[in-house]
């Protein structure tokens, strides 16, 4: 008897110690604040990260200097947290890489079942336009 509940014991112990716990959120019904919503267009080479990491949508916005910031919602349809890596390219009005300039590639983790943003500000005024590459992180 005391083995079976030695083992049942360390079985409990194990199921929990992997469970990511579960966060309910609450924000303002009535939003102040418009996103600017653009549509996009999605190039997946990455199918293992497509298959757990989603887009869910993507807000861009003007600095008050006139400088492009871009918000790319993402979220884990997973229950198990996921690694990524990710990194904006800028692009001028005329759709040329502004002096192959990229933000630097960064690594950054969302929990499984929850939302993450990842934001990028171009270098200049003279970018209009960017791309997102997102890769999974070894």
């Amino acid at each position: 008897m005391k083995t079976k509940l030695l083992a049942f014991c360390a079985v409990a112990l194990a199921v929990t110690g992997c469970h990511t716990p579960s966060m309910n959120t609450v924000e303002n019904a009535q939003k102040s604040g418009q996103k600017t919503m653009v549509s996009d267009q999605r190039v997946i080479t990455d199918s293992k990260l497509n298959k757990t990491v989603n887009i869910v949508g993507v807000n861009t916005a003007m600095t008050p200097g006139g400088v492009l910031k871009v918000q790319v919602e993402l979220f884990n349809n997973t229950r198990s947290t996921k690694r990524f890596d990710y990194h904006f390219e800028w692009f001028d009005q005329s759709g040329m890489q502004v002096n192959g300039i990229m933000s630097a590639e960064q690594t950054d983790q969302v929990e499984g079942g929850e939302s993450k943003f990842v934001a990028g500000i171009a270098p200049s005024t003279a970018c209009k336009d960017f791309r997102l590459k997102l890769s999974e992180a070894p």
